[in-house]
């Protein structure tokens, strides 16, 4: 989404006299609010000329990605029907099921431990074949 200067300005007032108020409330002097609000307005005033200039060329990746769905892999054959490129279609059919299921459980977050309680292997074992199948994958890239 484009940066909206005045929707974010707008929100960050509303923020500031918030906390205005509350400072004015414990007491503290005029002149260190003054100076917190310059600070956090030159503060606001950078952060906006960096949304501004970065905003544009995030749009369409943002659209991009919102569009897509990510796929529910779960099984190895879900993962093998949503391979495209037929170079890693064919290096991970060499693969055995276990190392396929293994290299699910990383897309899902497992640590490397957690797929060795799993699985009944030693985690070194779990480490050795994701390092292989990395060096296989990378080899064609």
């Amino acid at each position: 989404m484009a940066y909206n200067k005045a929707r974010e300005e707008k929100k960050w007032r509303q923020w500031k006299e918030a906390e205005e108020k509350e400072l004015r409330r414990l007491g503290v002097s005029e002149d260190v609010i003054a100076r917190l609000h310059e600070a956090d307005w030159d503060a606001f005033k950078v952060e906006r000329r960096y949304s501004e200039r970065n905003s544009d060329t995030d749009t369409y990746i943002d659209w991009q990605a919102a569009d897509e769905v990510p796929p529910d892999i779960r099984t190895v054959q879900n993962l093998l029907d949503e391979i495209d490129n037929e170079e890693l279609y064919r290096i991970l059919l060499t693969e055995d099921k276990l190392t396929l299921q293994i290299a699910i459980w990383k897309m899902e977050g497992y640590t490397n431990i957690e797929i060795a309680k799993i699985t009944g292997i030693p985690a070194n074992a779990v480490n050795v074949r994701i390092w292989r199948l990395k060096q296989k994958i990378k080899n064609i890239l």
